[in-house]
C-alpha cells in the first residue's frame, strides 16, 4: 500500500489516503505519477497530491494533516508546536532552550519536563507511576 497526501495551495496537507499498489505499478515498478493520476481521478483534476512514506523512507517523515510540504527540500515538515520554537538545520522543531534530561529513579517516580509557552521555559513535573 502507498500513501498520498493532498496539498492545498500553500502546500499544507489536507488529508492522507491509502492507495493500493496495483494503482501504482508500471511494468512491476511503483510509479508515483501513476498514483497521483489515480488520486486526481478520484478527487478531481484540480487537486494536488504527493506520495508520503508511512515508514519515513523518503520526504523526511510521514505526512499528517497540517504538515507542510517543502518542494525545494522535498520533505514534509511537522506543524510548529509552539510560537517560540524554530526549525533546526534538520528541519526539526526546537525550543528556545534545550529540554532538561529526564530520568527514572528508584522511588517509582518519573521526572519529566513540559514546555510552558507563557514562561518560555521547561516546567518540571514529578508524577507517580501507577502499577
Amino acid at each position: 500500500m502507498a500513501h498520498f497526501a493532498e496539498l492545498d495551495s500553500n502546500n499544507k496537507v489536507l488529508r492522507v489516503i491509502v492507495v493500493h499498489n496495483n494503482e501504482l505499478l508500471v511494468n512491476g515498478v511503483e510509479n508515483e505519477q501513476k498514483g497521483i493520476d489515480f488520486c486526481k481521478s478520484l478527487f478531481g483534476s484540480n487537486t494536488n497530491w504527493i506520495q508520503t512514506s508511512y515508514n519515513n523512507n523518503f520526504r523526511k517523515q510521514y505526512a499528517g494533516i497540517n504538515y507542510t510540504y517543502d518542494p525545494i527540500k522535498d520533505k514534509f515538515i511537522s506543524p510548529q508546536p509552539y510560537p517560540s520554537w524554530s526549525l533546526d538545520a534538520n528541519d526539526n522543531w526546537q525550543a528556545p532552550i534545550p529540554k532538561p534530561l529526564t530520568n527514572l529513579d528508584s522511588s517509582d517516580t518519573y521526572d519529566n519536563y513540559f514546555w510552558e509557552e507563557s514562561s518560555l521555559n521547561w516546567v518540571y513535573v514529578k508524577r507517580e507511576i501507577k502499577n
